[in-house]
């Protein structure tokens, strides 16, 4: 069987998912555009669901976990009168009921509600494990079990257009939080029920209202190599919220050696390091007047970061 050559590359893109695929799915199939040893993304979204899906490629991996605490950004369309086993578009409609007349005024009361910090119960159709089985696999079997309500916050919560039986809201919220259960909430408080009929992560922070690229974009300049290269962003654009530090290349050369490096930095149990010539080294903390690693890259900017390697 013939081997794909894969390449040692790092950097970040950020993927705008289509509809009708599942996140790893667009991750493997960027992956494999891009030709990359590695790669992870930083959060699911559901086939039903589009848009931003960030991909660390490489050495990028390390600051992954670091984005999934971020806040993120949401279009959704409720679609009222009815639930949905789901939550979503996907499931079968249930309980049908009338929509009572809805005024702006009672809306936005309604929406209030659900500003700030409020109480999440996780829907079944979730990947949430319950005794390691994720909870979608138990749904499935019909089998519901219980589960612990946790705090999430709701930043911003704006109504865009509505119809007849419709909502489109504008959502900024908190990690963890479950676009289906608030939708669903949201259509309990109105009286009629409502399940997600569209969702749109708009944006994943800190990067906003970056640019983002389809895979169908991606494909077009699949023999173009370096153009495809040229769209990744560097890996310390996930951490701006991170204090930095700049050590000299002697001090990197002893980090890595794990010998304890002392300095006159204020505490922090997190921070960017990076050498004198302005290059990220990776994540330490100042503990007590020591720096202390936490992830450093494995690699060089001076290395040949996409020197190919077979991969099956």
């Amino acid at each position: 069987m013939s081997k794909r050559r894969f390449r040692k590359l790092n950097g970040i893109l950020l993927l705008d998912k289509g509809l009708g695929v599942s996140s790893n799915k667009a991750l493997q199939d960027a992956r494999f555009l891009f030709q990359a040893e590695k790669a992870g993304h930083t959060g699911s979204l559901d086939p039903l669901a589009s848009g931003m899906l960030p991909v660390c490629f490489g050495e990028a991996t390390k600051v992954s976990a670091y984005l999934l605490d971020s806040d993120k950004r949401y279009l959704t369309t409720a679609t009222l009168g009815y639930v949905s086993t789901t939550g979503d578009a996907e499931g079968e409609k249930l309980n049908p009921r009338p929509i009572p007349e809805i005024s702006d005024a009672l809306l936005e009361a309604v929406l209030a509600q659900f500003r700030g910090e409020i109480s999440q119960i996780p829907p079944m159709y979730s990947a949430l494990k319950k005794d390691g089985q994720p909870l979608y696999k138990l749904a499935r079997q019909g089998v519901e079990v219980e589960r612990a309500a946790r705090a999430v916050t709701i930043h911003s919560l704006q109504m865009l257009s509505r119809t007849a039986d419709t909502l489109t809201l504008d959502v900024v919220c908190s990690k963890g939080t479950y676009i289906r259960t608030l939708v669903e909430d949201i259509g309990e408080k109105l009286g009629c029920g409502a399940y997600v009929s569209m969702l749109r992560r708009e944006s994943v922070e800190p990067f906003g209202a970056s640019r983002m690229y389809t895979l169908e974009e991606l494909r077009a300049l699949e023999k173009y190599p370096e153009a495809l290269d040229a769209l990744l962003l560097p890996l310390d654009v996930a951490l701006p919220h991170l204090p930095a530090i700049t050590v000299a290349e002697a001090v990197i050369v002893r980090l890595r050696q794990g010998q304890k490096v002392r300095t006159d930095d204020a505490d922090a149990e997190l921070l960017r390091l990076y050498s004198e010539f302005g290059e990220f080294i990776g994540l330490c903390a100042a503990i007590n007047g020591v720096i202390i690693p936490r992830r450093l890259l494995a690699y060089s900017m001076a290395d040949d970061l996409t020197a190919p390697c077979a991969g099956t």
